[in-house]
């Protein structure tokens, strides 16, 4: 039999998936295959029970297989044609499930292209019309048998209806084979009982009657309707009442504007008459800033059929699909707090338009953290609302590359479900299909609802002008509702009156400001649920005991640098672990790194997890936290590693510190996210240079600064920004400090600039022990981290606070002072060893550690110290636009007596954060020191 099948080998070249697929059709039912096939496989098997048989050398024979020789064979005999007829049939249904999607119906306005793919064509495949009718072995559900003519029905039916699937790049078999027999099992058509279809009926006349009303009542304001793409909102109920019923506790939203007020209402409940008032103006919730209706967010806990389900849906600025990565930020906190590590009660579901999901960068971030240690929340489910047209563009080749806007979550092997949005049925079908796929698998799942667009990008935008011959199909379309109405008085699930009825109840609904019936529980008491009441009001000064007693300090730092039995460190790493011994018993001064480490060590104990995120947290960039430590004989992982903080004390809180994807702004969203969600929590975010924070400027300005203000949304997230002159250049210098001052106002957030180990010590430990929930932004100098002179003795860490200003240090006649110098940072190592090189003894030096909140009252008494002097200079490394100069001038001004005078010390004016010469560097330093200390 080998050998027959040899000779035809020409039947085999490039078609081994084909074989295994009929390999897979004869374990499950060898009678499904023709004899000569099944004679084979019987000979693979030899005779052991089909299941036992280690399928790795079977697939290397069918490789081997298709790689052999092309052998001359006398034509026309009836084994040889058999065999091409099963192997052509075989090549055709991998055709469609390949290419299917593209004459899938897809599109309500019939404007897609529907060209013929002669690979779907079974004449392509070589199966003539007398081969049609000849029954043959089949690889697909529910047809054993079939002739080519029933399966080439059967593919159409399946894979070219009303749902077009993509599946097939997907590598692992199982997860291929899931979506394949999900679907074919079922010819990918819905089978809902008449209750089910009434349900669905309900919700896409719930959308657009909400839709009509809103904008009959308020003429020409925006609200970014959903007409056209009303399904979703049936989809969306499928997902809440899917979900819980797989067990689901809490399901968070993220979705920009596009049908968000029906989402609001229709999905979470949010009463008509709330929503109402924020159209004229009155919102319910007063905010010092506050934002427009169509980016609030909401929570709520409606009823399923498994028990309550929490939703929340996120905040979200115009920022399009921003919001996607603090979402599964927010689900992965909630799901530590809960101990859900497979994702099974908490579910991230993103709602994407379709130029923005392939369009927006923010996305393959999003993807590409799905499944990774340290950001995997355990499959999210994503619905592209698909209107075919990217904000006034309707021509594709000028909003991707590629054919689907769906193809970029082929990067995680996501299947994806395109969906016609006109049959809600089907988009249903979708849905049961992704919860069951997510719950399976733990995996992203896309559905793609094709829809249009009834509007303009707004209300008010006239779509004609761009698109017309689209806007011409549009308007002779009679409605996503009306299409399913008539649908279902046709098969006599529904009457017209009591389709027209749907309307009438709901409507009037809206006329009271309530709901058709009650879909929230008021009186439901959560599990898990966080209290930020304790966090509300509370002032920056609130007094906190940061210090800790030395023989703790002491217990837990020899826990930090205890190591395994036979675990071989890095000859260098010994050493800084040996230092830091001695930092312990105070025979040197503790170093950031250490006092770092300190801080995370005494809140674990305390009942306060950390979590540590950035390109280079385990080690450190600067090689100076080693919170990680690596075993040298070791490769393997979970092996080889040691993670010291994770073995503090039994009864520890959490810790993890993790290397992120090389990515700016969705780390960072996803780390606010998690921060909002887990205030009891430390958690940081590390710049890798503090200047790449600007790749995530998005995320600082409109939720980091901004979030309390809009939102009301509190975050007690840290971010550590590496910063300093060193001479290393533009982009590795600068934390861009003036972007961050530039946004401060309202006690929004805390911008630090410690120059001192022992101020990273207490300004950590300040940030969760103090009942206060706001953004930390840390300036930290490179340089400093391993610095002697900015090392701090370990009797500070047991007494004392974190001081927002530092005084003059030395041995300096306070009435003798001519000039005040205040600067931030590591420069005033800098101006001390000028002084003291040069015996200067008229000029003072005082350090703002915080720069905001400003601390006017204690500059106010350092500076009163010196009643002689005439000036107070204001020196900075950074150039005289950039830096802290322009936003804290005023607040110096605030602090002085009015007789003296404001000077200012740095480098010049310039475009560029630093120059990227050392010479040039050097002379630059030399110049404004020489300034500050000339009087």
């Amino acid at each position: 039999m080998m050998k027959e099948l040899e000779l035809n080998s020409h039947l085999f070249g490039g078609n081994a998936p084909f074989v295994e697929d009929l390999y897979e059709q004869y374990l499950a039912d060898p009678a499904s295959v023709d004899a000569q096939w099944r004679s084979y496989f019987d000979q693979l098997t030899q005779g052991a029970a089909k299941r036992d048989v280690a399928r790795a050398p079977i697939e290397e024979s069918f490789r081997q297989l298709t790689r052999s020789p092309v052998r001359v064979v006398q034509s026309g005999s009836a084994d040889e044609a058999a065999t091409e007829r099963q192997v052509n049939l075989l090549r055709l249904i991998s055709a469609y499930r390949i290419m299917g999607s593209r004459q899938a119906t897809l599109d309500p306005l019939q404007r897609m292209d529907k060209t013929a793919l002669p690979e779907l064509d079974p004449k392509t495949h070589g199966l003539t019309d007398a081969d049609m009718g000849i029954t043959l072995g089949t690889n697909i559900g529910g047809l054993p048998r079939a002739t080519p003519a029933e399966v080439h029905a059967f593919l159409k039916q399946t894979y070219c209806g009303n749902i077009g699937l993509e599946y097939m790049h997907i590598t692992n078999n199982e997860q291929r084979r899931w979506v394949q027999d999900y679907f074919e099992s079922r010819r990918s058509t819905p089978a809902f009982s008449q209750d089910e279809k009434r349900r669905i009926l309900k919700q896409v006349t719930a959308a657009e009657t909400l839709e009509l009303y809103l904008g009959k009542k308020y003429v020409g304001q925006k609200r970014f309707g959903l007409e056209g793409g009303e399904a979703m909102i049936a989809a969306m109920d499928g997902i809440v009442q899917g979900a819980g019923r797989d067990g689901v506790q809490e399901l968070i939203i993220g979705m920009a504007h596009r049908g968000r007020l029906n989402v609001l209402v229709n999905t979470l409940g949010k009463l008509p008459r709330d929503l109402f008032s924020e159209f004229e103006g009155r919102p319910t919730t007063e905010l010092p800033s506050g934002d427009v209706k169509y980016h609030n967010g909401f929570s709520a806990d409606i009823p399923t059929p498994g028990g309550p389900i929490h939703l929340s849906l996120a905040f979200n600025p115009s920022h399009l699909e921003i919001v996607n990565p603090v979402v599964e930020g927010s689900v992965r906190a909630r799901q530590q707090r809960r101990g859900d590590k497979t994702g099974a009660q908490v579910l991230p579901v993103l709602i994407h338009g379709d130029s923005a999901f392939i369009g927006l960068g923010t996305n393959q971030g999003t993807f590409n953290l799905a499944n990774t240690r340290g950001y995997g929340t355990g499959g999210t489910l994503h619905i592209v609302v698909n209107n075919q047209i990217g904000f006034t563009t309707s021509d594709t080749r000028d909003t991707r590359s590629t054919l689907y806007c769906t193809d970029i979550a082929k990067m995680v092997e996501a299947p994806i479900f395109h969906v016609n949005g006109d049959d809600p049925e089907a988009v249903c079908l979708t849905v049961e299909a992704a919860l069951a796929f997510r719950k399976e698998f733990h995996r992203d799942v896309v559905i793609d609802i094709v829809c249009f667009r009834r509007h303009g990008h707004n209300e008010a935008d006239d779509p004609f002008i761009t698109q017309p011959m689209m806007y011409k199909k549009i308007a002779q379309h009679p409605g996503v509702r009306k299409k399913y109405a008539d649908r279902l008085i046709a098969e006599g699930v529904v009457t017209d009156a009591e389709a027209a009825g749907l309307i009438d109840t709901y409507r009037a609904a809206l006329d009271r400001g309530e709901h058709v019936e009650q879909t929230t529980l008021t009186d439901y008491k959560r599990s898990y649920a966080i209290d930020f009441g304790k966090y509300m009001g509370n002032h920056w000064r609130h007094p906190v005991t940061t210090a800790v007693p030395l023989a703790d300090l002491q217990r837990l730092g020899q826990k930090l640098i205890t190591v395994p039995d036979n675990f071989k460190l890095r000859a260098n790493v010994e050493k800084i672990l040996k230092d830091r011994g001695e930092m312990l018993n105070g025979n040197l001064g503790v170093d950031f790194g250490t006092a770092e480490s300190l801080a995370y060590a005494t809140m674990l104990t305390e009942g306060y997890a950390v979590r540590i995120s950035g390109e280079d947290s385990g080690r450190g960039t600067f090689n100076h936290r080693h919170a990680v430590l690596h075993d040298q004989n070791r490769e393997k992982w979970d092996q080889g590693v040691h993670v010291p903080l994770q073995h503090i004390s039994e009864n520890q809180a959490h810790f993890l510190v993790i290397d992120s994807i090389l990515n700016e702004e969705a780390v960072l969203a996803f780390e606010y996210g998690y921060a909002s969600s887990a205030p009891d929590e430390l958690v940081i975010w590390e710049a890798q240079f503090g200047d790449f924070a600007n790749g995530a400027q998005v995320v600082i300005d409109q939720f980091i600064t901004s979030g309390e203000t809009k939102w009301g949304r509190l975050c007690g997230l840290t971010m550590l920004l590496p910063h300093g002159y060193d001479g290393a250049g533009p982009e590795h210098s600068s934390a861009r400090v003036e972007r961050f001052l530039q946004m401060c106002a309202e006690h929004n957030i805390q911008v630090v600039q410690p120059s001192e180990a022992v101020q990273m010590f207490h300004v950590l430990r300040r940030q969760m022990v103090r009942p206060v929930r706001k953004p930390l932004i840390v300036i930290m100098s490179k340089k400093l981290l391993k610095a002697k002179n900015a090392a701090s003795p370990i009797e500070q860490f047991s007494n004392g606070e974190f001081r927002t200003v530092i005084g003059e240090a030395g041995d300096i006649d306070a009435k003798k002072v001519k000039r005040v110098i205040a600067c931030a940072g590591q420069v005033y190592y800098d101006l001390l060893g000028a002084r003291t090189q040069r015996e200067i003894k008229d000029i003072a030096i005082v350090r703002v550690e915080q720069l905001y909140p400003f601390p006017t009252e204690e500059l106010k008494a350092e500076l009163a110290k010196f009643g002689n002097a005439k000036e107070i200079m204001w020196v900075q490394e950074e150039p005289r636009n950039q830096g802290a100069w322009h936003q804290i001038r005023h607040r110096l001004e605030n602090c002085m007596e009015p007789k003296q005078t404001l000077l200012f010390a740095g480098r010049p004016s310039s475009a560029s954060p630093a120059v990227g010469y050392m010479s040039k560097h050097n002379a630059q330093l030399k110049a404004f020191i020489d300034e500050a200390l000339t009087l």
